[in-house]
């Protein structure tokens, strides 16, 4: 390899700018590196190039490890955006200059220059001062210069960021042709996916300082892995959906599972890549010879001219229940909207459909995205506890690289700007560990507006503080916790204070399948923070060897199951009151989270009786404890 990245980390202050990155570009590759601002990619360049060091990790050119070498001892030509040549000097001295301070005679100097200048395109303007040539030139000058004294690596950062359209189209196809003909090891950032498409042999995506995905353009492009990959990459349309017995629901549409697409528990989130190059829109309905997937009606809302193509978009009521991640959905949007491209062609602009018309929506095909970490929404109260619950939501979010929402619900006598400003300061502590997290505030109905956040895909587990009707005299789970589990389906994490890591579960299940997708999402949890999992079994005293015989099948399987998940676990089971035994157990184990099953949905709290979920929740006082609703 000719550039190794070794876990390589760099912070600004409390900023956490990249984080434990690892990359290896092969010789000769022209490698992009692609991101928005902040993600890092500059940074990561800098340390390639010895003008940063980097805070820890490795950094190796041409198999030699360069992390603490000075920059002029690593052999890398870097150009800047702002050229940075010398305006006293002409073109021929601004390129012969490294050579001259490398002690390279006269002769063998001005030879170089004038390979170089044809080369770039530029032979026989040597004698010119920068302020004589058109930006363009000037850039052309500073890859001269760079290219001079023939470095193994060349580092280019944002080079053609302050030029217009056409010089740009013209330098890149220049960069390219020498770039091939001299076989240079070359690293590009940009944040422009047209010229990274253009010129990357492969492309590494960035987002707040972690590497997102690697690939060649078409493997970006066609087959993503992620949900920020298809957004990011190509403006497609990214819709989540869930898995249900075997197929993919998109509110009262269904699709098939292509054979290349990940395995997804079922009940869990789907994301769907459709490119709007790949969708259709006509005013009849497809029949079964189409080679499309039917996705419904759609209303028409609006058209986008973009020169060779246009692009319609659609609003489809049918697809209610599936979130729109790419386009972004609008407040009060209330269904999923789709683009369709076509040709901008004379009969096809005559053929757009008026306002609020209906047509038939349908795809080509389509891709699966991996199934991405965990969605974390992290409800706060303004509790002197609110910071161990962070905490925790925290852990989980950054192990399995997932999404953190901070989401502060206030009464409608408390004052938004209060609320915001306490938020904030959780916000500004959490946002230097390097994983998305965002903030809301909101008035009105606790459930109401947890709910809303499940429902709109912004959250998969919810994390909360102890139901304070715990400590009634009917103790209940609390009626925010127990519509959660039974409406919105999500999985409830109740917070103890005292416990910011989980290093061990122990998952409690009910025999044969009643606890398979309790395990499915522990052991998801697990494999997102690095846990270990210890599944456990209660037998009734008066079970016999045949229910013994069925539980230990059935921890077998739960174990077959989280080992597939490539968690490391293990099972037992014991008799006894169930609590009791439940709690001795978690208690040998040290775990640190308790899974079990949430309660039965026609579950009544009156006179006071209580169920196993709320009798442990009632009990448990040190550990956290993770409710998983059983799927509908």
């Amino acid at each position: 390899m000719s550039i190794q990245l070794t876990d390589i980390s760099k912070r600004f202050g409390d900023a956490l700018v990249v984080d434990k990155m690892s990359l290896s570009i092969s010789d000769g590759e022209l490698f992009v590196l692609l991101g928005g601002s902040g993600s890092g990619k500059s940074t990561i360049l800098r340390m390639i190039a010895g003008l940063l060091n980097p805070d820890q990790g490795s950094v190796f050119i041409s198999g030699r490890e360069v992390t603490q070498l000075p920059p002029q001892a690593r052999n890398t030509g870097l150009v800047f955006q702002n050229y940075s040549l010398f305006r006293h000097m002409t073109v021929a001295d601004n390129i012969e200059f490294g050579l001259r301070i490398r002690g390279i005679d006269v002769v063998r100097r001005r030879r170089k220059a004038e390979e170089l200048l044809d080369l770039v395109g530029l032979g026989g303007l040597g004698e010119r001062f920068p302020r004589q040539l058109s930006g363009g030139q000037q850039q052309r000058i500073a890859l001269a210069r760079a290219l001079a004294y023939e470095p193994s690596v060349l580092l280019l950062d944002e080079p053609f960021g302050a030029l217009d359209v056409r010089i740009r189209a013209q330098l890149r196809e220049s960069l390219k042709d020498i770039q091939r003909h001299l076989k240079i090891t070359t690293i590009l950032v940009t944040h422009d996916q047209d010229e990274a498409f253009e010129l990357g042999d492969r492309i590494a995506v960035l987002e707040t300082g972690h590497l997102i995905e690697v690939g060649t353009p078409e493997q970006l492009y066609h087959r993503p892995k992620t949900e920020i990959v298809a957004s990011f990459i190509g403006g497609g349309n990214v819709l989540v959906g869930r898995a249900k017995e075997g197929r993919i629901s998109l509110g009262q549409v269904t699709l098939p599972f292509p054979k290349e697409a990940p395995p997804h528990e079922d009940g869990t989130p789907v994301r769907i890549l459709f490119r709007p190059e790949d969708m259709v829109q006509q005013v009849d309905e497809f029949w079964v010879e189409h080679p499309v997937h039917p996705l419904g009606k759609g209303k028409f809302l609006k058209r986008r001219f973009a020169g060779a193509q246009q692009r319609l978009r659609f609003e489809l009521e049918g697809l209610k229940g599936a979130r729109s991640v790419t386009p972004s959905a609008a407040q009060g949007q209330r269904f999923a909207h789709i683009e369709v491209v076509e040709p901008s062609t004379s009969n096809a602009i005559f053929k757009v459909p008026h306002e609020d018309e209906l047509r038939w929506i349908g795809a080509h095909r389509f891709h699966v995205l991996e199934p991405a970490g965990f969605k974390i929404l992290a409800c706060i109260d303004g509790s002197e506890n609110d910071p161990a619950l962070l905490d925790l939501s925290a852990h989980i979010a950054k192990g399995g690289r997932g999404h953190l929402t901070l989401l502060r619900i206030g009464r409608s006598s408390e004052k938004p700007v209060v609320l915001k400003n306490q938020v904030d300061g959780h916000l500004r502590r959490l946002e230097p560990q390097g994983y998305p997290v965002r903030s809301l505030v909101r008035i009105g109905s606790r459930f109401q507006q947890i709910l809303y956040e499940t429902q709109e895909g912004s959250a998969e587990t919810v994390v909360v503080h102890r139901p304070r009707a715990l400590a009634s005299k009917y103790p209940i789970l609390g009626n925010t916790v127990t519509r959660l589990l039974h409406v919105a389906q999500a999985p409830v994490l109740i917070a103890q204070p005292g416990r910011a890591e989980i290093k061990t579960i122990l998952v409690g299940t009910a025999g044969g399948e009643p606890g398979r997708h309790n395990v499915l999402i522990s052991g998801r949890l697990a494999r997102q923070t690095g846990a270990v999992v210890h599944v456990f079994h209660c037998l009734s005293t008066e079970a016999t060897e045949e229910d013994q015989a069925r539980i230990e099948r059935h921890l077998s399987n739960a174990v077959a199951t989280l080992d597939a998940l490539g968690v490391q676990c293990s099972s037992s089971f014991g008799r006894g009151e169930v609590v009791q035994a439940v709690l001795d157990e978690a208690q040998t184990r040290n775990a640190d989270l308790i899974s079990i099953g949430a309660p039965s949905p026609d579950y009544s709290p009156f006179f006071g009786a209580t169920d196993v979920s709320t009798e442990m929740c009632l009990r448990v006082t040190n550990k956290h404890i993770l409710l998983v609703p059983l799927p509908r």
